[in-house]
C-alpha cells in the first residue's frame, strides 16, 4: 500500500511540475560536486551560515568538548532542511552537508548504537523521507520512536546529547497552526522527554526556516541549550558545527520577535482570510507592538542572541552635520572567546500628536572577529527621516508626509543611553503625494485606542492624464543599431523611433513561458531581444533566474543561506561578498537578472515565504537587501528585488487583498523597498501578486509611477511576477490587462502570457487594439516602456 501511494505521489508531482512551471530536475550529483562551486563561494557560505546560529539558551554546554562522546537524535541530524520549498530555494547544489556529516567533518566523537538505530530505521522504505510535490511538501518528517531503556543505557557512557528538530514552508505552502508545523508533534516532545530526563546536558537544534513556537523551552528545564540554526544552504552541517564546537561564537541575532503564544502576535486574528486583510495593527509590527503595548507577552525579544564571550560599549561620541548623524562607539570582547558583536541603534521618539513606538531601529553595525581584550571602534550613521514619522491624518499640521515632531529624541545601545538630541519645532522632511489610498475603511491600533483608516479622495485619472509621457514619432527603420546608442552615435530616442508596434509591443513582455530557449537550461523566463527583428538590431534577450538562496537553473549552482539567516547576522559587509560571488555564477551561467532579494516583512510567523524575506523590521530588511544587490551588480549583473508589496501571505496570494493604511505602506512595508531602491539601485524590480487596497500591484499606477519612479528615482524596469490577474482598468473605460499594466509602467509582464498553462506565446490582443484612441494605450508609452527595457540592456549588455 505504501509503495502505491508513492508512486501516485511522484506522478502528482509530475502533474505539478508541469502546470506550475516548478520542474527543475536535478542533474546527477558527482562525486566531484565540491569543485563545481568555487572556494570563495564555499567559505562565505559556511561562514555566513555559522555567523547566522542564534544561541537562545545556554547554561556553560556550549561549546560541546569534543573529546567526549556526543549523542545525536532527531532525524534531520540526516534529513537536515538546507532551504525552504519553492521558485526562492529550488536550487541544484553540487553538494549539501547535513549535520551527521558536520559532526564527523569537525571531529566529534558520536555515540555509534544511536547513529546506527538511527540510519537502520531510516533506511526502511516505510521511514525515508516524502518530499511531495509543488505546494505540498512536508513541513517536518515522523520522529523514530526512542526506547526509554535505550535512551538511559546511552547516557550512562555520554553526558550530552543533541536533540535535533526540524521545520519548513514555502510558496504556495503556509504554515499552519497544526502539531507538525508551527507546533511540536507528539513525537517530538516525546523525544524531548525522553533525551532531556536521562542526560546530563540537552542542547536543541531548531533547523527551521522561520520562527515558530517556543513555548515548550520552559516546559523541559533539564534543556541545557538552544541554537537555532535556520537553514544554512549547502554549508549547513559545517556551519552549525563551527558554533557548537567553538570554532566560531555564536553572534547571530533575533530578526524577529518571538512571542509566547501565536495569539500575542497583533497580526493574529488579521492574518490568512482569502479575501482580504485590514492590517488593523497598523505600524505596530513586530516589536514595535511589543514594546509599546505588551513586553510581558514576549519569550525571545527581536536583536537578542547570546555569545560564547561578552561585550563592554565605552566611548561614545556623537555628532551631526546637515541634517546627518554619526555615533561613533569602542566595542571591546571582554571575554575569553574570540567573537564579533552586533551594535543596534535605537531612537525612543517623544509621543507627539502622531502615536509612535517605543521605540525604532535606526542603524546597526558588526564588528570583525575580536579577540579577548581586543576593541574596534564602529560608526554608525543615520539621517533625520529615520526619525520621522508619516502624517496621514494631518495631525501634525501637514497631510502626507514624513513628519520630524518636536520634542526629545533619545539614542540607546542596549540599555545605555549614548545621545539626545531635541528638536525644538515639528518639520516636514519630506512631502509626497497621497497613493494607494484605502478604499474600504477599518480601525486601526494607536496608543489611544483605535482610528479609522481614513479613505482617499485623490483623482487617479486626472494625476495619470497630467503626467503622459512625451511622444516619440515613429520613423520606420533606419538600419540603426543599438550599439550605436552605446556609442554615443545616435540617441535611444533615435533608435526606439525606427521600432514599429510589433517590436514595441515584444519589449512589454516575456518570450511566453518559463525555460527560454534563448538561455541556460532551467532560467524562468526571457525578455528585451525575444523577436528575431529584435536581435538583428541588437538587442540581446535578457535571461532571468529564481533566487535568492542560489540560482535556480539545471546546472550545480551554490545553495546559500536562507534571508533570515542572513538577516540575523546583521553584516551587510559579508552579504555583500557572498552575493559578490553571486554574481561571479550568474555569469559563468550566461544569467543577466537574478530574480532576488525577497523583501517582504515579515508581519506574521505563518506566512509560508518567511524563509525567503529577512525580518520583522523594515531598516533590517532594506540595508541586507541593499548589501545582496550591491554584491550581484558589482558584476555587472542584474537583481530584482521582490515582491513589491505587500506580500505577506500565501494563501491565496493571487487574488488577495492587504488592506493598509498610508502610514504603514510608508514607514513599514514601502520603507525597505525605499532603502533598497536608494542605496544600492537595482537594475530591475518585480511587484506583487496581491492587491494593495483593491488594486493588484501589477496595474497599481501610484505604487509603480509615484512613489517607486517619481519620488525614490528608480530609473530600472519593473516586471510582474510570472502570470497576472486580469482587469479593468476604473479609470480609463476602454482598456484592461496589458494596456492597463503599461500604463501604469509595469515593463514586462513575465513569463510572457496571462496564465501558466499556456506554452509559448499568445497575444490577448489588449494591450495594441485601444492603441492611439481616446483614452487608450499610446504610442508614447509604448516608447517609455520600451526605452526602460532597453536602458537595462543598454546597462547590463554593452
Amino acid at each position: 500500500m505504501r509503495k502505491f501511494k508513492r508512486k501516485i505521489d511522484k506522478f502528482i508531482q509530475q502533474v505539478s511540475d508541469k502546470i506550475t512551471g516548478s520542474g527543475l530536475m536535478q542533474d546527477e550529483i558527482t562525486a566531484d560536486g565540491q569543485d563545481k562551486v568555487t572556494k570563495e563561494m564555499a567559505e562565505y557560505a559556511r561562514l555566513l551560515a555559522a555567523d547566522a546560529c542564534v544561541l537562545l539558551e545556554n547554561n556553560g554546554v556550549l561549546p560541546i568538548n569534543q573529546d567526549n562522546e556526543i549523542a545525536v537524535f532527531g532525524r534531520c541530524q540526516f534529513d537536515w532542511f538546507y532551504v525552504g520549498y519553492g521558485s526562492g530555494g529550488d536550487v541544484n547544489p553540487p553538494y549539501c552537508v547535513n549535520l551527521i556529516e558536520g559532526l564527523n567533518n569537525a571531529g566529534v566523537s558520536l555515540n555509534q548504537d544511536v547513529l546506527n538505530e538511527y540510519q537502520d530505521w531510516l533506511s526502511k522504505d516505510e521511514n525515508k523521507a516524502n518530499h511531495g510535490w509543488w505546494g505540498h511538501w512536508p513541513m517536518c518528517h515522523p520522529e523514530m520512536p526512542l526506547d526509554k531503556t535505550k535512551v538511559q543505557k546511552v547516557a550512562k557512557s555520554c553526558d550530552t546529547a543533541l536533540v535535533v528538530i526540524g521545520r519548513a514552508a514555502g510558496e504556495d505552502r503556509e504554515n499552519n497552526l497544526i502539531k507538525g508545523s508551527y507546533y511540536l508533534t507528539d513525537e517530538e516532545k516525546n523525544m524531548l522527554e525522553t533525551v532531556t530526563s536521562a542526560f546530563k546536558n540537552t542542547v536543541v537544534i531548531l533547523n527551521i526556516g522561520s520562527i515558530f513556537d517556543m513555548s515548550w523551552v520552559k516546559e523541559y528545564p533539564n534543556i541545557s541549550a538552544v541554537l537555532i540554526a535556520w537553514q544554512g544552504g549547502m554549508e549547513s552541517g559545517n556551519a552549525v558545527c563551527d558554533v557548537l564546537t567553538g570554532k566560531i561564537s555564536p553572534s547571530g541575532k533575533l530578526p524577529d520577535t518571538i512571542a509566547k503564544n501565536y495569539e500575542d502576535y497583533p497580526s493574529s486574528k488579521d492574518f490568512g482570510d482569502k479575501k482580504f486583510n485590514n492590517y488593523t495593527e497598523d505600524i505596530f509590527v513586530g516589536y514595535r507592538y511589543f514594546d509599546t503595548f505588551a513586553k510581558d507577552k514576549v519569550l525571545y525579544p527581536f536583536g537578542f542572541g547570546l555569545s560564547y564571550t561578552q561585550f563592554s560599549y565605552d566611548n561614545f561620541e556623537f555628532a551631526e552635520n546637515n541634517g546627518e548623524y554619526k555615533l561613533l562607539i569602542d566595542v571591546k570582547n571582554t571575554g575569553n572567546f574570540a567573537g564579533k558583536e552586533s551594535v543596534l541603534l535605537w531612537c525612543k521618539p517623544p509621543k507627539g500628536n502622531l502615536c509612535k513606538p517605543e521605540k525604532v531601529l535606526i542603524a546597526f553595525a558588526k564588528t570583525k572577529t575580536l579577540a579577548p581584550n581586543e576593541k574596534e571602534q564602529l560608526a554608525i550613521t543615520f539621517d533625520k527621516k529615520s526619525l520621522a514619522s508619516f502624517d496621514d491624518m494631518e495631525k501634525t499640521g501637514y497631510t502626507n508626509a514624513f513628519v520630524l515632531e518636536k520634542g526629545k529624541y533619545s539614542f540607546f545601545v542596549g540599555d545605555a543611553k549614548v545621545a539626545c538630541i531635541d528638536i525644538e519645532k515639528t518639520e516636514c522632511i519630506e512631502q509626497c503625494e497621497s497613493v494607494c489610498n484605502v478604499k474600504n475603511s477599518f480601525d486601526r491600533k494607536t496608543a489611544f485606542g483605535t482610528e479609522t483608516v481614513p479613505a482617499g479622495k485623490v483623482n487617479l485619472r486626472q494625476r495619470i492624464i497630467e503626467r503622459m509621457p512625451a511622444d516619440v514619432k515613429f520613423t520606420g527603420d533606419k538600419g540603426y543599431k543599438l550599439q550605436d546608442v552605446s556609442d554615443k552615435k545616435i540617441s535611444l530616442d533615435d533608435f526606439v523611433a525606427q521600432l514599429d508596434e510589433k517590436e514595441l509591443e515584444a519589449l512589454t513582455r516575456g518570450e511566453g513561458a518559463m525555460g527560454s530557449a534563448l538561455g541556460t537550461a532551467g532560467n524562468a523566463g526571457a525578455f528585451g531581444g525575444i523577436l528575431p527583428s529584435l536581435r538583428e538590431k541588437g538587442v540581446y534577450p535578457i535571461i532571468t533566474c529564481d533566487g535568492p538562496a542560489g540560482i535556480r537553473l539545471k546546472k550545480y549552482c551554490a545553495l546559500l543561506p536562507s534571508s533570515t539567516a542572513l538577516a540575523s547576522t546583521f553584516d551587510t559587509k559579508s552579504v555583500e561578498k557572498l552575493y559578490v560571488q553571486v554574481g561571479i555564477e550568474m555569469n559563468k551561467h550566461s544569467v543577466d537578472v537574478l530574480l532576488a532579494p525577497g523583501m517582504n516583512i515579515h508581519r506574521n510567523p505563518l506566512c509560508g515565504r518567511n524563509f525567503e524575506y529577512f525580518s520583522e523590521d523594515p531598516l533590517l530588511t532594506g540595508k541586507m537587501a541593499a548589501a545582496v544587490v550591491k554584491g550581484v551588480q558589482s558584476q555587472g549583473v542584474s537583481c530584482c528585488p521582490k515582491h513589491f508589496a505587500c506580500n505577506n501571505q500565501e494563501t491565496r496570494r493571487n487574488r488577495h487583498d492587504s488592506r493598509v493604511s498610508e502610514r504603514a505602506l510608508r514607514e513599514i512595508y514601502l520603507r525597505c523597498f525605499e532603502i533598497v531602491v536608494k542605496e544600492s539601485n537595482p537594475n530591475t524590480l518585480m511587484t506583487s501578486y496581491n492587491k494593495i487596497n483593491g488594486v493588484w500591484s501589477h496595474y497599481n499606477y501610484d505604487l509603480v509611477t509615484t512613489v517607486l519612479r517619481k519620488e525614490w528615482g528608480f530609473d530600472g524596469v519593473v516586471v510582474t511576477d510570472w502570470w497576472m490577474q486580469k482587469s479593468k482598468s476604473p479609470e480609463f473605460k476602454k482598456i484592461s490587462d496589458n494596456a492597463y499594466r503599461v500604463r501604469a509602467q509595469v515593463d514586462v509582464l513575465m513569463p510572457g502570457n496571462m496564465g501558466r498553462l499556456e506554452k509559448g506565446y499568445k497575444s490577448d490582443g489588449t494591450l495594441l487594439k485601444t492603441l492611439d484612441k481616446p483614452d487608450g494605450i499610446t504610442h508614447a508609452e509604448l516608447v517609455r516602456t520600451a526605452k526602460n527595457v532597453l536602458g537595462l540592456i543598454l546597462k547590463t549588455r554593452y
